[in-house]
């Protein structure tokens, strides 16, 4: 335990400390581009957070390899984590660097995503098998051309669905480190029960991604001073990724006596801890094909949008979706420890609906509260939000003086001439 502890806590150290020099990096590239129509921020923001975020990601992962415990499963593991997090890691962050300065087509960014991930299953670090019921079969073994193709489809996937999600300060980093909270707690709770390096890799990788991701969120968090980008969003959904890929391979059957529904454990986590970026993903590319636009054109339907579109904050609605994540992904990880008891479902489902009664307020109030008053209480930080309609250049300024010069000629009381604010264009 204080391995894990110890690890994150130099990860988040790192992390903290090398966000202030990225930012200063950022701007003097030049890597801060103009607002956008889809964006929230109104202000230009530089990107490349997730520079820092590799930096002590690559800290943290040579730390665990030198610590006792953690160190020995790392080095007796069948997949060699460290190396492959750190290339694989380095790729795609070089592929969001590019890509946050310049501009990439988002086929060419899918290569390099396919890529990484493709250093991930070189070396070892890719699933092995599917733990499936009884029913369906039992557990299934794959053969390397199978688990090569599950792999990478489950990384890019899994990069893509929290690169859709980082659309608000502190949001990607949030939710990651909720969802990696959960998966170290279950891979804590196996441990207890199992003995086996990989769950300990497992706790190692998302232990490293906690700390990751709370070095960043001071500077991240509402308002921003620096934006993680593609850079960072990439690079956390890769590691979750292979958080996930590690964890997912658990004999059913080793398992059959902590819990009632032992066999969908496996299964139900990797969905539960990525509920939220996954629907956001799905939902995406859905109302996307149906008006004929390609899965990767920008829009301002995501699930964050929608929320400030009713009347929340930009803070609030964060915290609403942080709550989601926590809902789900600590869900499923609390049912898998206390053995899915009947009466722990009413309690979900009221939770579920307090959050949904929480989305809706906004609304309500605007029906004759705060809001149809004229008042806001949006008072955490800048102003954000879609940018204000740009009007008509006469609704601005207002008319204009007469054209025939008629307002040179007047002057003031002692004698100057007043020189018109709209002067006539020859």
């Amino acid at each position: 335990m204080r391995e894990y502890l110890f690890m994150a806590l130099i990860t988040a150290a790192v992390t903290y400390l090398l966000v202030p020099l990225v930012r200063r990096f950022a701007i003097r590239i030049g890597a801060m581009p103009e607002v956008r129509e889809r964006d929230v921020h109104t202000t230009p923001t530089p990107r490349l957070g997730g520079l820092a975020m590799y930096g002590g990601l690559v800290v943290g992962l040579l730390v665990a390899s030198q610590l006792t415990h953690t160190g020995k499963a790392l080095a007796e593991s069948e997949s060699n984590a460290v190396t492959a997090l750190i290339l694989a890691g380095g790729l795609i962050t070089l592929t969001g660097f590019l890509d946050d300065w310049w501009g990439m087509d988002a086929f060419i960014k899918l290569g390099g995503q396919i890529a990484a991930a493709g250093v991930l299953v070189f070396y070892d670090l890719r699933l092995l098998y599917l733990p499936l019921p009884q029913d369906w079969g039992g557990s299934t073994s794959l053969d390397y051309t199978l688990s090569t193709v599950i792999t990478i489809l489950v990384v890019v996937v899994t990069i893509n669905a929290v690169n859709f999600v980082d659309g608000l300060d502190g949001l990607a980093a949030g939710i990651v480190c909720i969802a990696s909270m959960a998966t170290w707690a279950y891979s804590i709770f196996l441990a207890d029960n199992i003995s086996t390096g990989r769950i300990t890799v497992t706790a190692a990788i998302v232990a490293i991604l906690i700390g990751t991701c709370l070095g960043f969120l001071p500077h991240n968090f509402h308002p921003a001073k620096i934006f993680m980008g593609d850079t960072g969003a990439m690079l956390i959904g890769l590691v979750l990724a292979s958080s996930i890929v590690t964890v997912t391979p658990v004999d059913p059957g080793i398992i059959e006596g902590m819990n009632k529904v032992p066999v969908l454990l496996p299964l139900l986590l990797p969905a539960a801890v990525l509920v939220l970026p996954l629907v956001d993903l799905i939902t995406a590319v859905v109302r996307r094909t149906s008006r004929g636009l390609s899965p990767f054109a920008p829009d301002r339907g995501h699930l964050h949008h929608r929320l400030m579109d009713i009347g929340h904050s930009h803070r609030r609605t964060v915290l609403i979706l942080y709550a989601w994540a926590f809902l789900f992904a600590f869900g499923i990880v609390g049912m898998s420890t206390v053995g899915v008891p009947v009466l722990l479902f009413p309690v979900v489902i009221l939770l579920a609906l307090a959050v949904l009664v929480l989305m809706a307020l906004p609304r309500w109030r605007g029906r004759g509260g705060a809001h149809s008053r004229g008042r806001s209480d949006d008072d955490d930080g800048p102003p954000t939000g879609p940018m204000p309609p740009i009007r008509p250049d006469t609704e601005v300024r207002g008319p204009r003086p007469p054209a025939d010069g008629s307002s040179n000629d007047r002057a003031t009381a002692d004698g100057k001439p007043v020189i018109p604010a709209f002067p006539s264009r020859s």
